[in-house]
C-alpha cells in the first residue's frame, strides 16, 4: 500500500486541495476581516511550537504537511474498506474534511489573534472552506483506483 504511487498522490492531491483551501480563506479574510485564514496557520494552542513566531510561508508549509498527511490518511481508509465507487469517495471525503473542520474551529479560542469563538462568520466560511477542501480532494481520489 505504502509505494511510490501512494506518496505522489498524498502529495499531489494534499498540497493541491491545500493550497485551494489556503488561498479562498486568505481571500475570504481579505475581504471580510474575518481571521480565518489566520485561523488556518495558527500554531498558538501546540504546546513547544507555539513559543516561536513563523513566517507566513512557513506556516502555510505546515498546513500543506497536514493535507498531505490527512490526504493519505483519507487514501489508505478508502483503499481498507474498499470505497471504489466515486461518489462514495467523494462523499466521504466531503464529510470527512467537514467534520475534521468543525472539531478544528474550537481552537480559535486558544489565540487573540483569530476570530471569536461565536462569530458565525467566521465559522461559516471557515466549514465552507473545509468543504470546498473535501470536495476537491474527494473528486481527485475518486478519479484514481484503490489498491
Amino acid at each position: 500500500m505504502f509505494t511510490r504511487s501512494f506518496f505522489i498522490i498524498s502529495c499531489l492531491y494534499g498540497i493541491i486541495s491545500g493550497v485551494v483551501l489556503a488561498l479562498f480563506l486568505k481571500l475570504i479574510e481579505k475581504i471580510t476581516g474575518d481571521k480565518v485564514y489566520t485561523l488556518l496557520l495558527n500554531v498558538d494552542y501546540i504546546p513547544f511550537i507555539n513559543r516561536y513566531h513563523f513566517s507566513e510561508i512557513v506556516e502555510v508549509i505546515f498546513h500543506l504537511i497536514i493535507s498531505i498527511l490527512l490526504t493519505g490518511i483519507l487514501w489508505i481508509f478508502i483503499c481498507y474498506r474498499k470505497i471504489t465507487d466515486r461518489k462514495d469517495r467523494i462523499l466521504f471525503c466531503f464529510a470527512a474534511c467537514l467534520i475534521i473542520g468543525a472539531l478544528l474551529y474550537p481552537t480559535t479560542a486558544f489565540s487573540d489573534r483569530t476570530p471569536p469563538l461565536l462569530s458565525m462568520s467566521s465559522l461559516t466560511y471557515w466549514l465552507i472552506g473545509h468543504m470546498v477542501y473535501g470536495l476537491i480532494l474527494g473528486i481527485s481520489l475518486s478519479k484514481i483506483k484503490a489498491y
